[in-house]
């Protein structure tokens, strides 16, 4: 079984929206969810449903496997 470290997440997340030079607002526009809960997805105080880690994915040019570090 799988095991997401949610601070690793939110981590991938925070260094590829500064290297894609996105804001949190934009991010969080992007996504559809408010700009607070971007800084909690970063933080790793908050969990993402799928739906929000697919759009993530989507929105930084990514995939879901990277965010979840599954690949590198």
């Amino acid at each position: 079984m799988i095991e997401v470290n949610i601070n690793e997440l939110g981590e991938r997340i925070k260094e590829l929206r500064l290297e894609r030079g996105l804001s949190q607002k934009e991010l969080a526009d992007k996504i559809g969810v408010a700009t607070n809960t971007i800084s909690q997805y970063e933080s790793g105080k908050s969990k993402t449903s799928i739906t929000v880690l697919a759009n993530l994915a989507i929105a930084l040019d990514t995939t879901t496997d990277f965010l979840l570090g599954l690949e590198t």
